[in-house]
């Protein structure tokens, strides 16, 4: 059965995992499945806690979608760890806005 395109977003492997759970395998191309695999294999908090984690970094610490995103599919434990996740696209963070993130993520895993 031939699928159209109705929204292009940028979701979590969380969210990945629930939107591409609610087709049948069967129907699912090798890349739809390899990805529902990856999903499957490296999500770490439920796909509800996942979108509520990415908006609160999003509008309560400014963080483009895309980097909060990043953040929530890895789920960095120490200001080391989210600091090498933010620093991949060459830009500064302060401490106080790592330690930041990481009080917010808390409160969800």
């Amino acid at each position: 059965m031939a699928r159209k395109i109705v929204e292009g977003k940028i979701v979590t492997n969380a969210e990945a995992q629930e939107i591409l759970g609610k087709i049948k395998e069967e129907e699912l191309g090798e890349f739809q499945r390899r990805t529902l695999d990856y999903a499957r294999k490296f999500s770490k908090i439920s796909p509800d806690k996942a979108e509520k984690l990415v908006e609160d970094l999003s509008s309560k610490l400014q963080l483009d979608r895309n980097d909060a995103i990043q953040i929530v599919n890895s789920l960095p434990k120490s200001i080391e760890e989210l600091r090498a996740v933010l620093t991949v696209k060459g830009r500064f963070v302060s401490t106080d806005q790592l330690n930041g993130i990481l009080e917010i993520m808390k409160r969800y895993v």
